[in-house]
């Protein structure tokens, strides 16, 4: 099995969390990608396909969601994914993850996980205290739910 972390990152704060997570997944080949480096068709069956963006406009990144949506609609098949997204903590923040989580759905995908926020201060962040460890966590706990 390998996994992909596949991200768009305005100012560095989602490299940093996709790189966390790809730096959790111990004994599995795994790597970050920036969007412009994704080749989906090395995804086999089983292998694990997590995708990040900050929000933009309440939602992905537009080459986030472009990348995605060129997938044909069975291309995820068997493959498992799991979304994040980094944002501002406020009260109402529109919700990256979520659309990100319905689109590799769409593709068929196995969903493994709740779609994760991870945040940061201000627009530009950097990111908020221990969200580099819970998205560490995050990335062993998908280890886990997968059952590798």
């Amino acid at each position: 099995m390998k996994a992909v972390v596949l991200y768009d990152s305005a100012y560095g704060n989602t490299r940093r969390i996709a790189e966390a997570i790809a730096g959790s997944l111990r004994d599995v080949d795994a790597e970050a990608t920036q969007v412009p480096g994704f080749r989906p068709e090395t995804l086999q069956e089983g292998d694990l396909l997590v995708v990040g963006s900050p929000i933009n406009g309440w939602r992905p990144t537009p080459i986030v969601m472009a990348a995605l949506e060129a997938l044909g609609p069975d291309q995820l098949n068997g493959v498992r994914a799991a979304a994040f997204d980094t944002r501002v903590r406020l009260f109402i923040h529109g919700d990256a993850a979520g659309k990100l989580s319905e689109e590799l759905r769409r593709r068929g995908a196995e969903i493994v996980s709740a779609p994760q926020p991870f945040y940061v201060k201000g627009t530009e962040g950097p990111l908020l205290s221990g969200e580099v460890e819970k998205a560490q966590f995050w990335g062993r706990a998908l280890l886990h739910a997968i059952g590798d």
